[in-house]
């Protein structure tokens, strides 16, 4: 298997520590594959894996119709996924039994029925399914719930089937008139979900294969040359002395690499089995150790320029701008990590925890002249998707030059077997996403026969009772709940697809709609019950889960704000959507000063808020000020002038006056000197 040599360069997976590797495979079924030990049956698993890589870079320029190619995409990775992972946790992982060979040949055979049978499914009978398409659709759906539990756990398979079922019996008399449709067969539903490109192979799969499996592949060069190595050197060499120092750095490295790899569980396990043991060591507690690696995880997907590919969807869903996109989340993720930041700050303060001696961290002019050169495929995707070059394209151009700029060090230099290496690990990275993506596509298909989509808007509209905060809350709840213990991108794709058109009921901008729905998916994996990442952070640090899980939540307030702010007033998001129709694809920017005026009050209003939640600013805050000092923070956050001045007098006066009470008790612990 070519990923041994990996572990050694990938310093988000370096941990050797029994500990880590069982929350690893609690937490994140993703990294509960085989370790085979047939050295045939291992070169050949890197061969497919290889090749699957490979035609992804073949098609991004020499594209198959949609269907065959996505089916490819999705068979593929099928039978990939039957040969790495075990049908139990507990079942010996250094065989395959005969069975996951069968299913591999499954997996095969559902792209190459539709090979054989591509012209007449779409001449002559018109996308009409015989029984033999039914029989190849039901095998494919039964081997794509298949692989998803064994891949990503039990509750989006559970989802999909859910929602198979409705069409089922959507038309009987005992259901209420709104969800009440017309009878459907089975050539209607696994028709649309085998026969056209509104279910398996539908915009969810298609972006699966044009881009988000590019990116992927991009993040899997990245961490061969050692961009992990840079990210966590270049964090503590800037944080790491300061005050509090390890949790600030777990905060900057989780963010960057979260960004990057899309995956807030993996990130967790694979920066947090570095980071946490650090918070722990200087004071912090086990549990408030967990959290700021869990909720900085969390963020990475909400962070510009990549967002964990969940950026390029959007872009492709909403037909707004990759740049548009971007400038929107950059605000946001801003005061999303300050807000945690400043938590940490002052929580290191109030305890009296210290950084890391400078001595035994590295120096920034080290790190940068060392691997700083890594940063340049970056700068250069962010260039290119500036530029409107399309992102399958922006990816593949990325790939070859992260292989170019490696070149110019020893240290980070790939040779051919880094390469292949590379593509390997990419291909096995890209599993998730892609059955995640094949079952939203399920989902998708039965919204689309039965337009439940419409049913779900109409649903939130009603309970919201006209009311657009109502409305919004139940959006979220709903989000949260459709984004429970899924990754960002299957998250946002099904909250975009269930939730969002609610929003357009009252005139909201499609992409302030998008972001919001996507922040409180994302945001489901840090919201008890069902949060993972913490639960994953908890399971390193030793700490209570649950309890982990609610100061995740609490570190990360100012993200479940902030959605409901840029939706009364996008300027926020750097949009000026008035007088444009709802489904805009083009904003003008507000005027500067506005820009200006909300980045300024927004950051001062985030600070006082991280020093109300932690009871401290320069000293501690007692309950009533810490109350009087939240409203004020929140005035400051709310967009408006008039709030802005009211919240801004409160702050800076509870600031003022902890500043002038720590300088006085300063200065009654000098000791004075004798007379004598």
């Amino acid at each position: 298997m070519m990923t041994d040599n990996n572990q050694k360069q990938n310093p988000e997976h370096t941990s050797t520590d029994p500990t880590v590797k069982k929350v690893l495979e609690k937490f994140d079924t993703e990294s509960n594959v085989r370790k085979v030990n047939n050295r045939s049956i291992v070169i050949f698993i890197a061969i497919i894996a290889i090749a699957y890589s490979t035609y992804h870079l073949y098609v991004t320029y020499n594209p198959l119709p949609a269907l065959l190619q996505r089916s490819v995409h999705m068979s593929v990775g099928m039978s990939l996924i039957f040969l790495l992972y075990p049908v139990m946790k507990k079942q010996d992982k250094t065989k395959i039994p005969f069975y996951d060979w069968i299913l591999f040949l499954l997996a095969i055979f559902t792209s190459v029925y539709l090979f054989i049978e591509y012209n007449a499914i779409v001449t002559t009978r018109g996308g009409i399914p015989n029984t033999m398409d039914i029989i190849a659709a039901i095998l494919t759906v039964l081997l794509v719930l298949e692989a998803a539990r064994r891949v990503t756990g039990l509750i989006l398979p559970i989802l999909a089937l859910i929602f198979l079922s409705y069409p089922f019996f959507s038309h009987m008399s005992w259901l209420p008139n709104m969800l009440m449709t017309r009878p459907f067969d089975l050539g209607d539903i696994f028709g649309q979900l085998y026969l056209k490109t509104e279910g398996l192979f539908s915009t969810a799969i298609g972006a699966s294969v044009q881009f988000i499996f590019l990116f992927i592949l991009f993040g899997a060069f990245l961490s061969k040359s050692g961009m992990g190595q840079l990210f966590n050197d270049l964090a503590m060499a800037l944080a790491g002395s300061k005050q509090g120092g390890p949790a600030k750095v777990a905060v900057i490295s989780s963010g960057f690499m979260g960004s990057i790899n899309g995956a807030a569980v993996a990130n967790v396990v694979g920066t947090g089995s570095f980071t946490i043991p650090l918070m722990e060591k200087i004071g912090y507690q086990k549990n408030f150790a967990g959290a700021v690696e869990a909720s900085a995880s969390i963020g990475g997907q909400i962070l510009p320029p990549i967002m964990g590919a969940s950026a390029f969807i959007m872009a492709e869903t909403t037909g707004i701008a990759y740049g548009t996109i971007a400038l929107a989340a950059l605000l946001p993720a801003v005061l999303y990590f300050l807000a945690v930041i400043m938590q940490v700050h002052f929580r290191a303060g109030r305890r009296n925890l210290k950084g890391i001696p400078k001595a035994d961290l590295p120096r920034v002019k080290e790190v940068l002249k060392e691997r700083g050169h890594l940063l340049l495929p970056i700068v250069g995707l962010v260039v290119m998707l500036f530029m409107n070059i399309p992102i399958g394209f922006a990816a593949f151009y990325t790939i070859i030059l992260t292989v170019i700029v490696a070149s110019f060090r020893k240290t980070t230099r790939m040779s051919i077997k880094d390469i292949l290496e590379a593509m390997e690990n990419g291909a096995r990275q890209s599993l998730s996403v892609m059955i995640a993506c094949a079952v939203v596509g399920i989902i998708i298909g039965v919204v689309s026969l039965t337009s439940f989509g419409t049913v779900m808007t109409s649903a939130i509209t009603s309970l919201g009772a006209g009311s657009l905060f109502f409305t919004l809350f139940l959006t979220m709840i709903a989000s949260i709940i459709l984004g429970m213990g899924l990754p960002s991108i299957p998250a946002y794709i099904i909250t975009a697809t269930m939730t969002a058109p609610a929003l357009a009921e009252f005139g909201i901008p499609v992409l302030v709609a998008h972001l919001f729905v996507f922040y409180f998916g994302i945001f489901a994996n840090i919201t008890p019950p069902v949060a993972l990442a913490a639960f994953a952070g908890a399971g390193i640090s030793g700490g209570n889960p649950m309890r982990t899980g609610f100061i995740a939540l609490r570190l990360a307030l100012a993200g479940f704000i902030i959605p409901y702010l840029f939706v009364y007033n996008p300027a926020m998001l750097f949009i000026d959507p008035t007088g444009l129709p709802v489904n805009a694809t083009e904003f003008p920017l507000p005027p500067v000063m506005e820009i200006v005026q909300i980045a300024i009050t927004s950051i001062i209003g985030v600070i006082g808020l991280a020093a109300s939640l932690e009871g401290y600013f320069k000293a501690k805050i007692n309950v009533l000020l810490r109350v009087v000092l939240g409203v004020g923070s929140l005035l400051l956050i709310i967009p408006e002038i008039a709030t802005d001045m009211v919240g801004l007098i409160v702050v800076l006066a509870i600031f003022a006056f902890n500043y002038f009470k720590d300088k006085k008790d300063n200065n009654k612990n000098i000791p004075t000197e004798s007379a004598g």
